[in-house]
């Protein structure tokens, strides 16, 4: 299932992603699905995850990845690949070459997360770093192949990956077959369009919902011009659908295919990562939760039994810590304060006896006595407090007004 680069706008169709299943047997996992009752009860129908962040190297990407290197021609394979990613594209190319005895060159940003970085090398890819920014590491990586003769492997911009991609949704149709509304997260659109082939040829009843971060949202305005928009400037923690520009084969097929694509804040997405790690106990990248993202910011939007794909895992652990962080603030769960008190001993103390009383926990307080802002026995405190939702905030803010403290906005 090869296609020559005349080739490469060639549709993709539902044969194609069967034949990706048949070759993908003993490599990519069939991922398990596992029902969400908190999300069932706020959609009112049955939710179900479809778990790719639990696929080989954490991502649905080997597949697609392993599709497009497998079709190559010997000698295409004897001349190595190269690819450009900031991480999954990049473990997904690195383990599949290495299974199929191909030499892999990896081109990553320079600012690329280190677990990452490491898995990559660990997979079997000579990585290379360079770049600031995915666009020049792409440059990179293009030049190389240009000079070296390596094949190119994109991440979503060819139909090998398209149709590798498009047998999560054969698995779908095979875990829940009543399934009425497919949400999925949007980058580039290869997995939106490789799932929507599969899928609408077989249930065209079934209603595809793509989700892409607000900050990040190259498809409505592509799809309002009926053409591939560049969006400058994308910007948003899901990395993994941060993508200026859709391909132009996926785009093809999310225009015609798929029903909507909605966007999504960066509160939503933390609020999702943080609720598939408390509720589902899933581990997953921000991209990989932006369909739950979707569900939680209109949840009567979507026709049930809903399936959200969980697209990836594969999360720096220092950005999960910011994330999850800014998630239970979103949720109303940390407060910042700044007040002032009379610069006495004792006076943190007596501040602290009232936080208790209304149980808000203490995780953080520092000083400030230099402002000239200050008067001459005063001191400005700020404190980060755990609290229990948003009517507790209010309760805690209350509780310090009322015992005499100045709460400064």
């Amino acid at each position: 299932m090869s296609y020559s680069t005349a080739d490469s706008l060639r549709p993709v169709t539902l044969d194609d992603v069967r034949g990706a299943q048949k070759m993908l047997t003993g490599v990519a996992r069939a991922t398990a699905m596992e029902g969400s009752r908190h999300l069932s009860q706020l959609v009112g129908s049955p939710v179900h995850l479809k778990c790719e962040n639990l696929q080989r190297t954490g991502s649905f990407k080997l597949r697609g990845a392993y599709v497009r290197i497998a079709g190559l021609l010997p000698e295409e394979r004897a001349a190595g690949v190269v690819a450009a990613s900031a991480g999954n594209h990049a473990q997904g190319v690195a383990l599949a070459s290495s299974l199929l005895g191909v030499h892999s060159t990896v081109f990553m940003p320079d600012g690329a997360p280190l677990p990452k970085i490491s898995a990559t090398r660990e997979y079997g890819a000579e990585v290379r770093l360079h770049g600031q920014v995915v666009d020049e590491t792409l440059a990179a990586a293009q030049e190389y192949a240009a000079e070296t003769g390596a094949v190119f492997i994109h991440p979503f911009d060819h139909p090998d990956i398209i149709a590798g991609q498009g047998t999560v949704g054969l698995e779908i149709l095979d875990q829940c077959p009543e399934v009425g509304t497919i949400v999925v997260g949007i980058g580039g659109g290869g997995l939106a369009a490789g799932i929507a082939v599969a899928v609408k040829a077989v249930r065209p009843d079934v209603r595809i919902v793509g989700v892409q971060a607000a900050g990040a949202a190259a498809y409505p305005p592509s799809l309002a011009a009926g053409h591939p928009v560049t969006v400058a400037n994308p910007a948003t923690m899901a990395d993994g659908i941060r993508v200026g520009r859709p391909g132009d084969v996926p785009f093809a097929l999310v225009e015609e295919l798929v029903d909507e694509v909605r966007t999504v804040t960066e509160d939503q997405l933390s609020a999702a990562l943080l609720l598939c790690l408390e509720r589902a106990k899933m581990v997953v990248e921000p991209a990989g939760a932006s369909p739950v993202a979707a569900l939680l910011g209109e949840p009567e939007a979507f026709a049930g039994p809903v399936v959200a794909v969980l697209s990836g895992g594969n999360v720096d652990p220092v950005l999960l810590q910011r994330v999850l962080r800014h998630g239970m603030a979103a949720q109303g769960r940390y407060l910042a304060v700044r007040l002032r008190l009379t610069d006495r001993p004792g006076a943190l103390a007596t501040l602290l006896g009232v936080l208790s009383a209304v149980d808000a926990n203490v995780l953080d307080v520092s000083h400030v006595r230099t402002d000239p802002r200050l008067g001459l026995a005063e001191a400005e405190v700020e404190l980060h407090l755990e609290t229990k939702g948003p009517a507790h905030c209010t309760e805690v803010g209350q509780s310090l007004r009322e015992a005499g403290y100045t709460v400064i906005d």
